[in-house]
């Protein structure tokens, strides 16, 4: 069994005692003499030294009770002072292996561990803290255990440079970058900020006009826009400084960070859904976003994972190239170009207008009925004069808006101001859902939804197709349900032919059924059969037992990716090869495509985001 670094429990009794210790030194000088005089302070001294002895002495315990190890099959963790927990976790069910390290532990050298697994609504397993170097061995030692290499004699898979963030395409990044998380910060400061400003500034505007009020707002939209824009560069520099995309083996494995540096690995074959993301800014100057998302990924919301997907379960791949260059990597990952879409139909513009308008519309009835109310008089009709705009916007959210059926892919594209096209492989769909809303059924059109595992359905995270015909609507949902199926028997072929070959048993050949006279070759088939258990039995057993190991950790991965995601990989039979619907895999979100769509029908909710 290994232990942490020692330095580890100098930096956690450090960190955990900071805020103690200030509080306790606080209450010492101020409280602790107004109450005792002389001997009260040294009383709150002596106790400020106890909680740092204790805190230093758990910290101590802490570090002789954790203990791990990288067995063949599993990574053993041995922890805990007052309660032990003991936890085993296969290497098969490791999604990422993600190493953090901030402007201090890079200082002593020392650095978090983070292990997400299939199914994990958290970190599974986190080593805080080890060195440098034992982090980067935990993470080439897992990614080895995993490709099935236990006596270390097979070479190191090559390292092959996929992306880097020039200094030039960082400052673009910046560029285009806002944080509108601080907008709403701004309003308050500059709502409380803009009198006194004024007070200060000779501006011939007429106090309490409407011109007054205008320039107000106009201000502080631009304060507002100004400070967004300045956040989001300063954040998108920190997060991605230095960053380095390489596909290293079966897996790619990524670099960044300037304050706080992220080394993570994502495994290839683990890919759920890629995302190429962009924006109006983006698509003018000819960039985009590569997005990819794994099973049971779960970024923590301080981000100590390294994800950079703000809580969404994604990694940026790439945080910004030329547009070519991401389709590019997509392609190379998934084999999949961008296709032509099938956009919703041409009636559906005239909703996304009259919906907007609507919205316009309602602005305009409270600025008119809040006149009644308020002393000055506000411009109730400007919200009017944007109605060319609402109609211009509703014909660019359908223009932006289709899916395609791949050969291998469903490819869904939605949005304008944040556009996302997904490309989901149909062996990752979990289930299809169909729904309409009471607006939808009016206009005769419908939703189809490919759920799969690492799909956030909350936030809109699933590849969608929005607002098409009901007819086209039930053929798409049973074409990716057929699609499907027959990906999975594909897959679960070829993955015992892979077992047989790797057996020494040979598939039968269509030439060899019957010999030179027109006679079955009843001898040599019966040649073949009894001579292949002799040959896995006695010829190499050990070998077979092994390869009968891989082919149970294979089973346990394609029930992953089959049943709902749950956490549990158990070898369970396929619904979709045995006649099942797609639906049965996931009980709790839907029975059957009719019950969702009735379900749907009976409730009328408008779906979030891009139309679930």
């Amino acid at each position: 069994m290994t232990r942490l670094s020692p330095l580890s429990v100098l930096y956690r009794a450090v960190q955990r005692s900071a805020s103690i210790v200030f509080a306790l030194a606080f209450f010492a000088f101020t409280g602790g003499t107004a109450f005792g005089g002389f001997l009260g302070g040294l009383g709150s001294v002596a106790l400020v030294g106890v909680a740092v002895i204790a805190i230093a002495g758990y910290e101590l315990a802490y570090f002789r009770r954790f203990e791990y190890e990288l067995t063949p099959d599993t990574l053993d963790i041995r922890s805990g002072v007052f309660s032990r927990r003991n936890r085993e976790i296969p290497y098969r069910r490791i999604q990422n292996v993600d190493i953090s390290r901030n402007v201090a532990q890079r200082l002593v050298g020392i650095a978090a561990v983070n292990l997400e697994t299939a199914g994990g609504g958290e970190t599974e397993g986190s080593l805080r803290f080890v060195s440098y170097e034992e982090a980067r061995r935990i993470q080439s030692e897992v990614a080895r255990l995993k490709r099935g290499d236990t006596d270390g004699d097979a070479p190191e898979p090559e390292q092959e440079l996929l992306f880097e963030l020039t200094p030039r395409e960082l400052a673009i990044v910046g560029a285009l970058s806002f944080d509108l998380r601080l907008p709403g910060l701004v309003f308050v400061f500059g709502s409380t900020a803009f009198p006194i400003v004024a007070s200060y500034v000779d501006v011939p505007v007429p106090a309490g006009s409407v011109a007054a009020a205008g320039v107000g707002v106009v201000a502080l939209g631009l304060l507002v826009a100004l400070v967004s824009w300045a956040a989001g560069f300063a954040s998108a520099v920190v997060n991605y400084y230095g960053f380095r995309l390489t596909r290293v083996g079966d897996e790619l494995q990524y670099e960044r960070g300037l304050l706080q540096r992220y080394n993570g690995s994502i495994p290839i074959d683990k890919l759920q859904t890629l995302t190429v993301e962009d924006n109006p800014l983006k698509r003018r100057f000819g960039y985009a976003t590569l997005l990819v998302e794994t099973a049971g990924y779960a970024p923590s919301s301080d981000g100590s994972n390294g994800s950079g997907g703000g809580g969404r379960g994604s990694e940026a791949a790439i945080p910004l190239a030329t547009r070519d260059r991401v389709l590019g990597l997509v392609a190379d990952l998934e084999s999949v170009e961008e296709p032509t879409f099938e956009r919703p139909p041409t009636r559906i513009r005239r909703r996304y207008a009259v919906r907007y308008s609507l919205v316009l519309g309602v602005a305009t009835l409270a600025l008119y009925g809040a006149n009644r109310f308020l002393p000055q008089e506000i411009p109730w009709f400007v919200p009017l004069a944007l109605v060319p705009v609402a109609v211009v916007a509703g014909a660019l959210q359908w223009r932006h808006r289709g899916y395609a059926l791949a050969e291998n892919h469903l490819v869904t594209r939605n949005g304008f101001w944040k556009r996302e096209m997904r490309f989901v492989p149909y062996y990752r769909v979990q289930t299809v859902i169909e729904r309409r809303t009471i607006f939808q059924r009016r206009w005769r059109v419908s939703t189809v939804t490919a759920d799969t595992a690492g799909s956030i359905s909350l936030v809109g995270g699933d590849a969608t197709a929005v607002d098409i015909e009901a007819a086209d609507a039930a053929t798409l949902r049973e074409t990716l349900n057929d699609r499907l199926r027959e990906a999975l028997s594909a897959r679960r072929e070829a993955r015992q032919q892979s077992r047989q070959a790797a057996l020494g048993i040979r598939a039968a050949e269509p030439d060899r059924d019957t010999d030179e006279s027109g006679e079955p070759a009843v001898a040599d088939a019966e040649a073949d059969v009894s001579e292949t258990p002799e040959f896995v039995e006695e010829a190499e057993p050990a070998a077979a037992e092994s390869v009968e190991d891989a082919a149970d950790a294979e089973d346990a991965e394609v029930a992953e990716d089959t049943d709902e995601f749950d956490g549990e990989a158990e070898e369970t039979a396929d619904p979709f090869i045995w006649g099942g619907s797609v639906e049965s895999g996931d009980d709790d979100a839907t029975e059957s495509d009719d019950d969702a769509t009735e379900s749907d029908d009976e409730t009328g909710d408008e779906p979030s985001g891009d139309g679930r």
